[in-house]
């Protein structure tokens, strides 16, 4: 019968950003326009239903889980790099649009967020 391969001891490194298992933070792009603004947050590997966007005055937060979806038995990790739990990324943005109507796009791994000013009714 053939040997089953020896797990490997995982080593975190102070300062090496492995530590901080608990939440990780999506980069993220910030656009200014005339009518408002646009975030770009890289959410590679996120599905929609797991992501949360909340709008609060001129913070915007997106929060939520990335799982690791490709799981197959009889593997065992070798290295690990990608972060597969809980992330967070709040901004903090220039009051310039009063009451922003939000509108979201998901896209290849790409969320993006548009705050522009609500339209005013004829």
């Amino acid at each position: 019968m053939p040997e089953k391969p020896k797990q490997l001891p995982v080593i975190l490194f102070a300062g090496s950003g492995a530590a901080e298992a608990t939440c990780w933070q999506p980069p993220l792009d910030i656009y200014r326009s005339r009518r408002g603004w646009l975030l770009k947050f890289d959410l590679a590997g996120v599905r929609l239903e797991d992501v949360e966007v909340l709008v609060e005055g001129c913070r915007v937060t997106v929060r939520g889980v990335r799982r690791d979806w490709v799981l197959e038995e009889g593997y065992w990790h070798y290295s690990m790099e990608i972060a597969y739990n809980r992330f967070e990324r709040t901004v903090q943005l220039p009051c310039d649009v009063p009451h922003p109507r939000t509108r979201l796009d998901y896209r290849n791994g790409i969320l993006t967020v548009r705050l522009e000013p609500e339209e005013e009714a004829p």
